[in-house]
């Protein structure tokens, strides 16, 4: 009989926001989904109408708590299908952290753009 591998601990904290992470995202992104494709199709979103959506504070929000969420699920999961690969000591270190530093990049400029269309001042 095949026996269950996974980087990911029993019991552990990553299973579980991993997991978390996925059940919120599929939700915003149905909401993504209904809001930008049917209610208002393509060609009828402008810069101009984005701009608005993320003035009100609960959509603007929604998209700040979707972008670290996302960067999260993404990030743990390439990182954990890379530690089922076998990686180890010093590579995984190295990746661990460089994940971490590109993290907090995309966070970081996500949140600017979001602040930018928003027209809330950029750090």
């Amino acid at each position: 009989m095949a026996e269950r591998y996974s980087s990911f601990e029993t019991g552990g904290r990553r299973w579980l926001w991993q997991r978390i992470t996925a059940a919120f995202l599929v939700v915003v992104l149905a909401f993504h989904f209904f809001l930008l494709h049917f209610v208002n199709h393509a060609d009828e979103v402008t810069f101009l109408a984005s701009s608005a959506r993320m003035t009100d504070l609960t959509y603007y929000s929604l998209m700040v708590l979707f972008l670290v969420t996302a960067t999260f699920h993404g990030v743990n999961g390439v990182y954990n299908a890379l530690e089922n690969q076998g990686l180890t000591g010093t590579k995984k270190q190295v990746v661990k952290y460089t994940l971490i530093a590109a993290s907090l990049v995309l966070v970081v400029q996500g949140i600017r753009t979001a602040n930018a269309w928003a027209g809330l001042p950029t750090f």
